[in-house]
């Protein structure tokens, strides 16, 4: 049967680790044995983490990274697996949105939204799983969101990413399992973290936020037991049912109806 157990003594490669589900995901695999290796762009963040874990036993190394950059995925990889250390559990964790009317974002945001959520994803997970499947273990965690499972005005480039986010999760899920190779997409909802506040979407946060921690100790669960879908909390749950049967463009209208953001001038490219 597997176990969260089977991560002990196992490297694992987490990306924005800096802060919220990145953080308490770390402090999940470390809880279980993982060894860590932690990148994000806030090397003050990273090395202050790692600290703390180094402290209660566990191996950590760190890679300052922006994933906005295209190289970065491989200077990731020939820093880690393509310089002899084993990756053998990869969280895809790194992402970010923007809240507002499409017309008024900075091109600039929405596109680092489709290179960090999509591109990135894509990169380091070519990289790294072919290892795996080559040792016929592996496991790969890819944050998706309750986004995923619905357009959502406002949030229309960061809800797409996730949807393909969630979609490449499942399509590489069922490629890799013939080598013992799993693949879990975690679809968390509002959650503690600084997302909304940087996305300028702190409205969505009205009806409350989950416990990163408790997100990461189910996340981690899941991907132990191969589950390929991990919706967190009930209300996502409900809600990824419900959509299913409705129009879309009925779920649109509601949506804006709700989180319309006050009109300010378009912004040019």
């Amino acid at each position: 049967m597997a176990r969260e157990n089977d991560f002990r003594g196992r490297w694992a490669l987490v990306t924005g680790a800096s802060a919220g589900i990145g953080v308490a995901l770390a402090r999940e695999l470390a809880r279980h044995g993982a060894k860590l290796i932690l990148t994000a762009r806030r090397r003050d963040r990273l090395e202050a983490l790692a600290q703390e874990l180094r402290l209660q036993g566990t191996e950590v190394r760190i890679l300052e990274a922006d994933l906005n950059d295209p190289a970065a995925p491989q200077a990731i990889y020939d820093a880690t697996e393509g310089a002899g250390l084993a990756v053998e559990i990869l969280v895809n964790n790194a992402g970010l949105g923007q809240f507002g009317e499409f017309v008024r974002s900075p091109l600039a945001q929405e596109l680092r939204q489709v290179r960090v959520n999509c591109e990135a994803v894509v990169h380091l997970s070519r990289l790294f799983v072919p290892a795996m499947v080559t040792r016929r273990r592996g496991w790969v965690l890819i944050v998706a969101s309750t986004a995923s499972f619905l357009p959502v005005p406002f949030l229309s480039t960061y809800a797409a990413t996730k949807g393909f986010d969630r979609f490449f999760a499942l399509g590489l899920a069922e490629e890799v399992a013939p080598y013992g190779v799993k693949v879990s997409a975690l679809c968390p909802g509002p959650t503690e973290s600084e997302f909304f506040d940087i996305a300028g979407a702190a409205q969505f946060k009205a009806r409350g936020v989950q416990s990163a921690e408790v997100v990461a100790q189910r996340a981690i669960h899941a991907l132990a037991r191969g589950n390929r879908t991990l919706i967190p909390y009930f209300a996502g749950r409900a809600t990824a049912f419900l959509v299913r049967f409705l129009p879309a463009s009925l779920i649109t209208w509601g949506v804006a109806r709700a989180a319309r953001p006050a009109a300010t001038p378009p912004t040019h490219p």
